[in-house]
């Protein structure tokens, strides 16, 4: 059985991350909120006012009265601390709403209920995230890069302070947000697999990388033909390393590593492969065996019960549900054993995706639901993250025409005990620079790279060569 959930294409999380004054000072140009007609408000202090901010805004004001017959509340934008309070924004704000460039008048106000987060960053935005928690705040956030560096330190300080509180309300923290954007693949993993075991986990989690794959096997475009266009979209980054890298993608992996599987892994210990080494050669032998290239993350249970994953381009059949995702979309699927395959897909990115989670999570804040384990409870059965993991392998190797190529790399797959299904080869133009794909048996990630690093030293290989795991073993062979 196969669920699939898929979202209306809704839209670009917020650039660069903001700088904020953090000595109080009044520099404000609304004027606080003076009353309400309810007696039940939910006062809101935003830290940031660009894409995603101005989109929660939005949504807000042109839902009011909905959301107030939702939750019994009225939802009140009381503050806004941006950047710049000169530069002009593409969102009203509503007369009542006090903006400031001082992240510090939000954490003051004893009025302010929750806080939302959608500055970006590691550095202020933790300030403020953990400061509010420390006040007694709620926390709403996009911020996944905060949370993938800081999640111990967050899930230790929610904890401290709701132990404090007695029998008031907890404190919530909310990061719908924070993974594929509008996607509600994080409260589904807190809530709709609690009586189920979840086997794997893995998605296409990155929009500019997936609009690159996709360009270069549909169009038939060169890695930085394809990142041109990315760019030249707002899909890519003035530095696009992160996504290129596969570095975005690893950071949501490691947050749906800890609500799946329970554990905390250090984003290091993941193995990451990026896109920059794919040519159009791969696609070309992609199509040979059926299939296409997306860059996936991974993380599964494997054969002693531990969890292996990574992050990496990955050969995907053509009749898999992630070949079809194209463009900038994200899918996410869960493997388990009553579900047995679920798959999430829907926008990852964009100002009103991306603010459509954070009015979920702040809905739910106002309506006054409660998740004591924001992120799971912790596995105690001894479950451990291994840094190895077996598949069957797409290696390429770039040679010169020598004698004897054949046998050597049967030598050294057989001395690293791999097994070859078959070998690729497209009609060679030029003696001097040609290549050849071998597909593996399922082997170890370990054997491959041991396979490789040989293969790179000897006379006939031209440059590195490069490898990637199959999504699926069946996918090639049986």
């Amino acid at each position: 059985m196969q669920l699939l959930w898929s979202l209306p294409s809704l839209l670009l999380l917020a650039g660069g991350a903001l700088s904020f004054q953090l000595n109080p000072r009044q520099n404000a140009r609304r004027a606080p909120v003076s009353g309400s007609k309810l007696d039940a408000v939910e006062n809101l202090g935003i830290v940031g006012g660009g894409t995603v901010g101005g989109g929660i805004v939005e949504i807000l004001e042109s839902n009011r009265d909905l959301f107030t017959r939702m939750t019994g509340k009225e939802i009140n934008v009381a503050r806004l601390a941006v950047r710049d309070m000169g530069k002009p924004r593409d969102f009203d704000t509503p007369p009542s709403v006090v903006v400031s460039d001082n992240f510090q008048d939000i954490l003051n106000d004893d009025s302010i209920d929750t806080v939302v987060e959608v500055m970006g960053g590691t550095t202020l935005a933790k300030d403020v995230v953990f400061d509010a928690l420390k006040a007694g705040k709620n926390v709403v956030t996009a911020n996944k890069a905060l949370i993938a560096d800081c999640l111990v330190e967050i899930e230790d300080l929610v904890n401290s302070v709701n132990a404090k509180r007695g029998s008031e309300k907890p404190v919530e923290f909310r990061y719908e947000a924070a993974v594929c954007g509008g996607i509600p693949i994080i409260s589904s993993l807190q809530g709709d697999f609690v009586g189920d075991e979840i086997t794997m986990v893995t998605g296409i989690i990155n929009g500019c990388t997936n609009y690159m794959l996709t360009s270069m096997d549909r169009d038939g475009l060169s890695y930085e033909e394809s990142l041109k266009g990315a760019s030249e979209l707002g899909y890519a980054e003035a530095d696009p390393t992160l996504d290129v890298g596969g570095f975005d993608a690893r950071s949501k992996l490691k947050i749906l590593i800890r609500l799946a599987f329970g554990i905390d892994v250090s984003e290091d210990e993941i193995s990451c492969k990026g896109i920059p080494d794919l040519t159009k050669e791969d696609f070309e032998y992609a199509r040979m065996l059926g299939g296409t290239i997306k860059l996936t993350g991974v993380a599964k249970k494997v054969a002693d019960g531990n969890i292996a994953a990574f992050v990496s381009p990955t050969y995907v059949d053509d009749e898999d549900t992630l070949a079809s995702i194209a463009g900038a979309t994200n899918a996410v699927e869960v493997q388990s054993k009553n579900l047995v395959r679920s798959t999430y897909t829907g926008q990852g990115a964009g100002r009103y995706p991306t603010a459509n989670s954070c009015i979920n999570d702040i809905v739910k804040v106002a309506r006054g639901d409660v998740n004591p384990l924001p992120f799971n409870s912790k596995n105690t059965d001894g479950v451990k993250f291994v840094n190895d993991y077996k598949s069957k392998f797409y290696v390429r190797l770039r040679y010169r025409d020598m004698n004897g190529i054949t046998k050597d790399c049967g030598q050294l797959c057989a001395d690293n005990d791999i097994g070859i299904y078959s070998i690729l080869q497209n009609p060679i133009k030029n003696r001097n620079d040609a290549a050849f794909v071998i597909i593996t048996e399922s082997v170890k990630l370990s054997q491959v790279k041991k396979f490789v690093s040989a293969i790179e030293g000897l006379d006939w290989c031209r440059g590195d060569v490069f490898f990637m795991p199959l999504l699926r073993d069946e996918d090639v062979g049986a």
